[in-house]
């Protein structure tokens, strides 16, 4: 067989094995979480899954994939929700003190009246502006709430963000890009033979860093485990 022949094959191979693992993530992935899972190798379990599993298993196989959904970064929109209702909530708080503080005075000038006519009218004050609080403490431990979980989300948007990319930008919640996301379910037959089925998140994470003109290409990770 010539060189020429040798080369046209080698470059066929060549596609061939790129095609497969870029068309087949979820494969090569699996592949290698669950024989680090049978090493009981842990250090690598945790460069793949954000939260590892531990399954005592005999043997598993892919039942299905789903389509590849590819979908805009969302970390940019939520850091800038976050900082809007963080915004909001202090705001809130210098008007919820000052709402407290109407209804202490009042509450001073009801219990300080010295005729019966003024501690009515100080009480009927005192029960309007309680009334008023009472609304604005509402309102703003549901913004708080708010903000709250809107921080959480963020947070781990970031951290699921690094995670693929496979390092940790100080100014990665100002990158733009896109989010690829498979779910795929699998059979796992453990030791007593029982099988049990999983669903499986993969994401994978192409981010944009405008600013300093540079991208990165992030990897395919796992999110989580879910049984079905």
């Amino acid at each position: 067989m010539n060189r020429k022949i040798l080369s046209i094959i080698g470059v066929v191979l060549v596609a061939f094995t790129f095609y497969s693992c870029s068309s087949n993530p979820e494969k090569g992935l699996l592949d290698r979480y669950f024989n680090a899972l049978s090493l009981d190798d842990v250090t690598t379990l945790s460069t793949m899954a954000l939260e590892p599993v531990d399954f005592k298993f005999k043997s598993w196989k892919i039942a299905s994939v789903s389509e590849e959904v590819i979908k805009a970064a969302e970390l940019f929109d939520m850091n800038t929700t976050e900082q809007e209702l963080k915004k909001k909530k202090d705001e809130s708080v210098g008007v919820t003190l000052d709402a407290k503080a109407m209804l202490d005075d009042a509450s001073f000038e009801r219990d300080n009246a010295r005729t019966r006519a003024a501690r009515r009218a100080a009480q009927k004050k005192a029960d309007e502006l309680q009334i008023a609080y009472d609304e604005q403490y509402e309102k703003h431990q549901a913004l708080q709430k708010e903000y709250n979980l809107a921080k959480e989300a963020a947070a781990r948007e970031e951290e699921i963000s690094n995670f693929s990319i496979g390092a940790e930008y100080p100014n990665i919640r100002v990158f733009n890009g896109e989010v690829a996301s498979k779910e795929v379910e699998v059979q796992i037959t453990g030791d007593d033979g029982a099988v049990k089925n999983y669903k499986i998140y993969l994401r994978k994470y192409t981010l944009q860093d405008e600013d300093n003109n540079l991208s990165h290409r992030g990897r395919w990770i796992i999110i989580k485990f879910e049984k079905i």
